[in-house]
């Protein structure tokens, strides 16, 4: 323990994991050329065999698990922004509503340049439970937190189909939306691309985190979030380094069982697949974000550690700007509007183009931030949310 610094304010952490969340987003992203699966076809055997074994790493790491931790953090900021208010005697919950309206327009920009739609949508509408419980116990937070996480809908599909081997999950036609919007992507017409994006593309992107039980899962991702800020738990304490050590030790022992009856539950039928299945795949990548976040967090302690991922955190400071020009500069460099690259990276070179991208906007944040107090798009969202006062 003599390695633990003595002082490292919280919001250094919260910004350093948000930063590594942003990262391992964009890394997967390019991996799957933003949801545009279109890759080299002639590459040498060698090649193809190093393709595999970076996508299996870069899913098998970072895939559902950098989103849960957005998710996780996002609760935590409205911890953090109504704690606030709460000193000054205020309810955050009716502004948060209309921070939601801004977010709205921000998800819409990063959808237009991202086929199949995308997460911030999805936080604007799961949103509303943090509005709905911002006065509950911690009791009931964390309660209900697990009750979205234990995926109530997809085990009530499963046993409904053990009652009555006819029912089936309602059929979306998702698959139906994402073949229209790959038909408009590989036409390369830009004015069909954003429109599709920002209609279709977010209907397809909600419908399908109907059928992911990503829903439920983001709810309680957003609960438990906000749980871990009124509890202060990352707070740098002796008694948060033996939780979040305790947390590491859970996680990694839960991870590889779920993993395996994941496993065996996927050979079932397709409707057992879709429920049961569903349900043990979001368990075992949650079990995992949190080996990712209780290692992070106990390892950033450590002074070497900080100031080798010391970047993260101005990376972590302009994450809404991060995460939707990465979208912008992705769809400019694979799709058929813009340089068209996608059929020339396999998953090797485009993970290569993921990196760079990231040390680029990581050059950016530093010196934006060295002239500006929050990012240009952070800048704005928080102005507007406060429109009115004298924030």
């Amino acid at each position: 323990m003599d390695q633990i610094l003595e002082k490292k304010p919280r919001i250094e952490v919260v910004d350093a994991l948000r930063g590594f969340a942003v990262m391992a987003i964009i890394l997967v992203h390019n991996v799957e050329h933003f949801i545009f699966p279109v890759y080299p076809t002639d590459s040498p055997s060698w090649l193809n065999t190093l393709d595999q074994g970076v996508f299996n790493a870069v899913f098998s790491l970072f895939a559902g698990k950098a989103y849960a931790i957005f998710a996780l953090l996002f609760g935590l900021t409205f911890y953090i922004q109504s704690n606030n208010q709460r000193k000054q005697s205020k309810d955050f919950g009716y502004r948060f509503l209309w921070r939601l309206v801004l977010l709205t327009g921000f998800a819409t920009l990063n959808a237009a340049f991202f086929p199949a739609g995308d997460v911030l949508l999805l936080f604007v509408v799961v949103g509303l439970v943090l509005f709905l419980t911002r006065n509950w116990s911690d009791k009931a937070l964390l309660i209900t937190a697990i009750l979205f996480l234990l995926q109530p809908v997809e085990w009530y599909h499963y046993v409904a189909n053990l009652m009555n081997p006819t029912h089936q999950l309602p059929d979306l036609k998702v698959g139906e939306m994402y073949a229209e919007v790959a038909e408009y992507t590989k036409s390369g017409d830009f004015g069909a691309f954003l429109w599709g994006n920002i209609t279709l593309g977010q209907k397809a992107s909600l419908l399908w985190a109907v059928n992911a039980g990503r829903f439920f899962q983001t709810a309680g991702l957003f609960l438990l979030g906000f749980y871990i800020g009124r509890k202060q738990l990352f707070a740098p304490s002796e008694n948060n380094f033996r939780l979040w050590t305790k947390v590491l030790i859970v996680s990694a022992i839960a991870f590889a069982p779920l993993y395996s009856l994941k496993e065996l539950i996927m050979q079932n039928s397709p409707i057992i697949q879709q429920t049961a299945g569903t349900a043990f795949d979001m368990w075992q990548k949650l079990a995992f974000t949190f080996v990712l976040i209780a290692s992070f967090v106990l390892l950033y302690q450590n002074e070497k550690f900080s100031k080798a991922v010391g970047n993260l955190r101005f990376y972590g400071r302009m994450s809404l700007t991060n995460y939707i020009t990465q979208s912008i500069i992705g769809a400019a460099i694979y799709f058929p509007f813009g340089l068209y690259l996608a059929p020339y990276c396999g998953y090797t070179l485009s993970l290569l183009v993921g990196i760079f991208t990231f040390m680029l906007q990581v050059k950016c944040c530093e010196w934006w931030l060295g002239k500006h107090r929050q990012g240009p798009l952070e800048r704005i969202w928080h102005k507007w949310t406060w429109m009115g006062t004298d924030k």
